[in-house]
Order: C-alpha cells, then structure tokens, then sequence
C-alpha cells in the first residue's frame, strides 16, 4: 500500500510543481498520510483545500477509498 502511495504522490508533485510549490512526505501509517506542502503550496490560503479536495481526493480515486490525508506543519 505504502509504494501504491507513494507512487501516486510522485505523479501529483509534478502539478505542484508547475505552480511553484511541491510536498514532503512526513510519514505513512497504513492508510494515514501525512503531508507538508512546501514552496508556493506552503503559503497558500488554499493549502488545506489542496490536501483534502486535491491530493486526498485524488489518492482514494487511485489508490484507496479509505486514504486519509493530513497536514503536517
């Protein structure tokens, strides 16, 4: 599970990426991600809107309907 995920945040750093930002990966316990937005995605007002809506959104789509995703500070 965890190389599905970490497979999947590979391909959605390179959005970040595009808009000047990226994510760390802080640590993942089963089917418990957390996350650290850096860059332009670190200061974002929108920051949590990218983690639940984007990034969380988009791993329960591709890996796992029960992935959840948290902030790291």
């Amino acid at each position: 599970m965890e190389d599905k995920i970490r497979a999947r945040l590979q391909e959605i750093r390179k959005y970040l990426q595009n808009d000047g930002g990226d994510l760390e990966i802080v640590g993942i316990d089963g089917k418990n991600v957390k996350l650290k937005l850096v860059g332009a995605c670190g200061c974002c007002p929108h920051a949590m809107i990218t983690l639940k809506e984007g990034i969380e959104k988009d791993l329960k789509e591709q890996v796992d309907s029960e992935i959840v995703v948290e902030r790291a500070e």
